[in-house]
């Protein structure tokens, strides 16, 4: 089988590698350091399955023009894809689904926003309602901060048009989960749990990103809580998307936070996860080429199944990022980092350079560092040795990655079981 991977970022080349194991891949726009990439457009790639990586291209509909040719195609439609572009339409269909979430309201209004603002406890939570590469929520126990980030929303000054609706949610405490869900539009099937780190510094510090590393499996996630979530969440939703029509295929990306009052959904995104996807994918030990075609044919008929290693992940950033990343600085120790045990390199932000073979920082997420290993904390100490292997001029990323969940000896009896006994 031939597949065709739509993306540039960390998240496509995790999806290349894994998909290679079992078909020929091409992925376009890809970047220099993404094997088989091509600049090629993606309606002149001929393929027997797309699969469509960023969030941008679904909301604009690509999958419907390439269904519409007759293609295979993994990744919603428009209509579903309004999940991620449209935050008020989500809280709206999770309302209507009974799926638990943040009390939360709408404004396009200055004046409204602001009296919301005053009615909540003291823990704030504000965003766009359109795309923002993942920067457009604000996080904050500040009133002044809370009302600042609605003003420079709604008048466009911070994200343009897709701030002009903002979206004031209660905060939510508790570790957060992600469930990546890959569904055939009429059933889903979890994958194996990860967990993010959306904050830019350690301790949770500083501004939030598209996301600065992640790890899986997540001692928390045993076999009934990640049931519970689907049955609760995942499955209700799949099933109002289907009662206004919309047939999703594709995946569900589920950012749940685990409050003391029990689980309750932040916010779904329409594609894999980034970065979790690059420590969730590489553990599979089914065939994510055939899971992900039978998804697209509307008919899923294999459950995943996964390694018991856990894997964790480490993103490397250029200097500058999240608010104004640099560019063009040389990347060293790239060979070196592949070549330790257990250890792969992903790369997001990246260009040619000028010696043959070279590449350069081009984006702020540069790289995502892989660690693999029968624990966390093994996977954790590859990670960081591939990272302390790679250099460039003003390259940050935070140490404290996976480091809790290190200290925790899973049993992996608690683990989600598969159809085969295999545990994620």
């Amino acid at each position: 089988m031939r597949v065709c991977v739509v993306g540039s970022g960390a998240r496509e080349h995790a999806l290349a590698v894994v998909l290679g194991r079992t078909a020929e891949v091409v992925v376009t726009p890809g970047n220099p350091g993404i094997p088989g990439s091509t600049t090629q457009p993606v309606e002149e790639i001929v393929a027997d399955l797309y699969v469509v990586g960023p969030e941008v291209p679904l909301v604009d509909g690509l999958a419907d023009r390439l269904r519409a040719t007759g293609a295979l195609v993994f990744g919603p439609g428009a209509d579903g894809a309004r999940l991620e572009g449209s935050k008020e339409w989500m809280k709206e269909l999770l309302v209507a689904a009974g799926v638990a979430t943040a009390d939360h309201a709408s404004f396009t209004e200055l004046e409204p926003a602001l009296a919301y603002l005053d009615t909540m406890p003291g823990f704030y939570v504000v965003k766009t309602d359109g795309l923002a590469a993942g920067k457009g929520v604000l996080v904050t126990e500040s009133i002044d901060e809370a009302r600042d980030a609605v003003r420079s929303y709604l008048s466009g000054d911070a994200f343009g048009d897709a701030g002009r609706t903002v979206v004031i949610e209660e905060g939510l405490t508790g570790p957060e989960l992600s469930v990546l869900a890959v569904c055939d539009g009429h059933r889903a099937v979890a994958l194996a749990p990860a967990q993010d780190f959306k904050r830019f510094g350690d301790g949770d510090a500083g501004p939030n990103t598209g996301g600065m590393g992640a790890y899986s499996p997540v001692p928390a996630a045993t076999e009934a809580m990640v049931a519970e979530l689907m049955a609760n969440s995942v499955t209700p939703t799949l099933t109002e998307l289907r009662r206004r029509g919309i047939d999703y295929r594709g995946v569900l990306y589920a950012g749940i936070m685990l409050t003391p009052a029990g689980p309750k959904m932040l916010e779904y995104n329409v594609r894999f996860g980034d970065p979790e996807a690059q420590v969730v994918l590489p553990r599979m030990t089914s065939d994510l080429t055939a899971l992900l075609a039978e998804a697209a044919a509307g008919k899923i008929e294999h459950e995943p199944t996964f390694s018991t290693d856990a894997a964790v992940t480490v993103v490397c950033a250029a200097e500058g990022y999240p608010q104004a990343p640099r560019s063009g600085d040389t990347i060293h120790g790239l060979s070196d980092a592949r070549a330790l045990e257990g250890v792969e390199v992903f790369c997001a932000g990246v260009a040619a350079g000028e010696a043959p073979g070279s590449l350069v920082t081009a984006g702020g997420r540069v790289l995502n560092v892989v660690g693999t290993a029968p624990t966390i904390a093994a996977a954790r100490e590859r990670a960081y040795a591939g990272v302390a292997a790679i250099s460039w001029d003003g390259l940050a990323h935070r140490s404290d990655i996976a480091r809790a969940a290190a200290q925790i000896v899973i049993d992996t009896d608690d683990l989600p079981a598969t159809s085969e006994g295999r545990r994620p």
